[in-house]
């Protein structure tokens, strides 16, 4: 089933200014849960808008809360979330690095007590729109065992990096640094069908390629193994540093995933390169990785964000694919 993305942009602004969004608010927030869906990023995008819901049901996010500076210095800027709406918080503050980035050529946000901000490549995205190279990433609720482990100490915290070109074919990486996200797990599971590789472990503490396993012991898997495991911890250290805000393990003891802590950086290529210059070297490397020899014949090598690119063409056109109940729940809201 595919539904046309300004009605999902209409039916996502309808609930969110029932839940006490104002119109303006609404639809700025409405726009980045349909754009996450427009991309294919349906786990941060339809799927996840039921859950964003019932944390508004039960005041756990504060619709007409915005991120306040609480520090300046320079580049570099704290602030303080104040639990409001996640996603419109992070909009904020990335805009806010790429002033400061045009500015001084780097820009720095360091945002705490923050709510989740659903895909974080929305950010690095919005960076790389305004010609800069856009750096970010959240902390989690702790959701993963450090390497080694068998409980969950450590967060999957997502980052994302993203450089831009002048034709808005921008390159981006935004992982998670599990194997997969849970976002991606449950994706997986909603349409029935197996991750391509193993992301976690079952009950019997073996690797697994079912999602719904994997979401009985929440026992997924790290990159890398020990490297992601790491690489978890270095960002869940400077975040926390940076904002003075909550860590993952402060954040386990909320209940549920609230009150996070983001860092958007904003670096401004033009203070070293022309448009034309950043362009040239983008494309040549970009070329070089879509001339390799693809592993199946007739198949194709991707850079990263290439594909979004493709599925907002597609679903731009086709519609927006659904898994039928998510979007009668929303019709039901």
């Amino acid at each position: 089933m595919r539904v046309p993305y300004e009605t999902m942009l209409a039916e996502f602004e309808r609930v969110l200014k029932k839940y006490g969004f104002s119109p303006e608010r609404a639809h700025e927030a409405a726009e980045i849960f349909a754009q996450n869906s427009l991309a294919g990023v349906f786990s941060h995008g339809l799927n996840r808008f039921p859950r964003v819901v019932e944390y508004l049901r039960k005041g756990e996010i504060d619709p007409a809360a915005e991120a306040v500076c609480t520090a300046s210095f320079g580049a570099m800027e704290r602030w303080d979330g104040q639990r409001g709406f996640g996603p419109l918080n992070a909009r904020h503050a990335m805009a806010r690095a790429v002033e400061l980035a045009h500015q001084f050529g780097i820009g720095m946000v360091a945002l705490g007590n923050n709510n989740h901000w659903m895909r974080g490549g929305t950010y690095g995205w919005l960076a790389a729109d305004h010609g800069c190279i856009g750096i970010c990433w959240s902390n989690t609720m702790p959701n993963m065992p450090a390497w080694g482990g068998k409980d969950r100490k450590i967060g999957n915290n997502p980052l994302i990096m993203a450089v831009p070109r002048s034709n808005g074919e921008h390159a981006m990486i935004d992982c998670a640094v599990s194997q997969f996200s849970y976002g991606k797990i449950e994706d997986c599971r909603l349409s029935g069908v197996q991750l391509p590789v193993p992301g976690g472990y079952n009950e019997k503490g073996e690797l697994t390629t079912d999602p719904a396993e994997i979401e009985k012991t929440w026992r997924v898997l790290p990159m890398g193994y020990w490297k992601g495991s790491g690489l978890s911890v270095a960002l869940d250290l400077i975040a926390t540093v940076l904002t003075n805000g909550n860590s993952v393990h402060t954040i386990g003891t909320f209940g549920d995933e609230i009150g996070l802590t983001q860092i958007m950086i904003a670096i401004d290529p033009a203070k070293f390169n022309t448009v034309e210059e950043t362009d040239a070297i983008v494309d040549a490397i970009l070329a070089d990785v879509k001339s390799s020899e693809p592993v199946t014949e007739g198949g194709e090598v991707y850079y990263p964000g290439e594909l979004e690119l493709k599925n907002i063409k597609e679903n731009k056109e086709l519609g927006v694919p659904v898994i039928e109940e998510v979007w009668e729940s929303v019709l039901k809201m």
